[in-house]
């Protein structure tokens, strides 16, 4: 399949928006995503821009994109987070996925970071059976832990 992988632009990001949204509705939290266009424009092309994204597309429409961003580890040091990958159902298991993926591990030697990470959900069985081929680890005994903004503003105003 011919397709163009190519960084982001501004102007791309309602589409890259529509592929959060896809992506939530297939991790069952349809009504998760609070982020707008705007937000996305200005945290990823803004005077204090915080992450990086490329695109797929076909036909010149984008069918999938990876999002991610640096953080520091205190065992490795600069790493590399993946928050997203999504590829639109219809084009999945024509390589835009396996793609976007090795974009973001060349973005990662080339800043020279010690470790790329991201999560998967554990019922995503043919991911992981895909990241596995390629050499990543997935941990069965790590967790994920999230503080939502409610939560934590319950938790602080209990503390004051």
């Amino acid at each position: 399949m011919n397709y163009t992988l190519r960084k982001a632009k501004k102007s791309d990001m309602p589409e890259v928006l529509r592929l959060i949204q896809l992506l939530a509705d297939y991790e069952n939290e349809p009504d998760a995503v609070e982020i707008s266009v705007e937000d996305l424009e200005d945290k990823g092309f803004g005077k204090n821009k915080i992450f990086h994204c490329y695109v797929i597309e076909v036909e010149e429409k984008i069918r999938g994109m990876a999002l991610f961003y640096f953080r520091y580890s205190t065992w490795k040091g600069k790493t590399v987070h993946l928050e997203d990958l999504i590829v639109e159902k219809e084009f999945r298991g024509k390589g835009l996925g396996k793609a976007l993926y090795q974009k973001v591990i060349e973005f990662g030697k080339k800043h020279q970071v010690k470790r790329i990470e991201w999560a998967v959900l554990d019922w995503n069985t043919s991911a992981i059976e895909f990241y596995e081929k390629t050499g990543a680890k997935v941990f069965e005994d790590w967790r994920i832990v999230q503080f939502e903004e409610k939560a934590y503003l319950e938790f602080l105003a209990k503390k004051s």
